[in-house]
């Protein structure tokens, strides 16, 4: 199986692993010559909050891509892969972390999903749901789980 797409799943908790998912990516990326995707995907609530905190409107509404391009995260990890000369392009996504990030990867054919999460009980995935099981049960491809510290 050839590795075209990579897309590398972030959201609002992952500000403090961009090293390690860029080192995990860039590892796998760069020998393939894979393009990666950098997909930001919001909650409903996390895209409105970061909305207001750019200062945009109702009359000036934004798409998610173009928020996610000047979302820190994205911004910090294209320096990585910019340095590592690694091809990449960015999407957003607005929904439900686990849909969203599923959907994503089907709308970009990826041939592998990189996510990161942290380590959790069984208890506290049960009450809490864990967006990384549920990619890792629904993705049209094989997921790369990167713990963070």
């Amino acid at each position: 199986m050839a590795l075209d797409t990579m897309l590398l799943a972030v959201g609002p908790r992952d500000a403090n692993s961009v090293n390690k998912l860029a080192q995990t990516v860039i590892e796998v990326a760069k020998p393939t010559g894979a393009t990666v995707v950098l997909g930001h995907v919001f909650t409903e609530d996390e895209f409105e909050s970061v909305l207001d905190q750019l200062d945009y409107t109702p009359q000036t509404r934004a798409e998610p891509g173009e928020v996610a391009r000047r979302h820190t995260t994205i911004r910090d990890l294209a320096a990585h892969f910019d340095d590592a000369e690694v091809s990449y392009e960015i999407e957003g996504a607005v929904g439900n972390h686990g849909d969203a990030i599923v959907t994503l990867a089907e709308n970009v054919d990826a041939d592998r999903v990189v996510i990161g999460g942290r380590k959790r009980s069984p208890t506290g995935k049960a009450v809490f749901g864990s967006t990384a099981q549920e990619v890792l049960f629904a993705a049209p491809c094989p997921v790369t789980y990167v713990r963070r510290d």
